[in-house]
């Protein structure tokens, strides 16, 4: 596998373990310890403490980006791009997104959390722009 698969690999075990480590394991404690019925959790409505709030939409900011980054690793992929700057960039996507949903789990809402989550969402984002372009080059030379 490619550095940027292994990433891709990592980016969707990363949003798994977000999932059960976070909403998981919040629901599930309510719901073992009687404190919430398993019928009562509606994904339509905001719900739980302002921590399980953020793991949700954490959880959420890793779904949306997730499918883009598989696109640009699965054409890099199909077009068999392979270089050193791609997999710079499929790392730094990665170690991005950990950063982001740590802080967004770790800090409470303010100027700077925002700031911070947002840098690293930033990166991610020209990452995945220059991964994209690095992919068109290499498939049309």
């Amino acid at each position: 596998m490619t550095i940027p698969q292994w990433a891709l690999l990592g980016f969707a075990v990363w949003t798994l373990l977000v999932l059960f480590g976070t909403v998981g394991v919040y629901r599930w404690s309510r719901i073992f310890t009687g404190q919430v019925r398993i019928s009562e959790w509606q994904a339509d409505l905001p719900q739980g403490s302002d921590w399980y709030q953020r793991a949700m939409r954490a959880h959420m900011n890793c779904v949306e980006n997730l499918p883009v980054f598989a696109a640009i690793v699965l054409c890099a992929t199909a077009t068999g791009a392979d270089s050193r700057l791609l997999d710079l960039l499929a790392g730094a996507i990665l170690v991005s997104r950990i950063g982001q949903t740590t802080v967004h789990l770790a800090l409470a809402p303010s100027d700077l959390a925002a700031s911070v989550r947002f840098a690293f969402f930033f990166v991610q984002a020209i990452c995945m722009l220059a991964m994209a372009a690095s992919v068109a080059v290499s498939a049309a030379g």
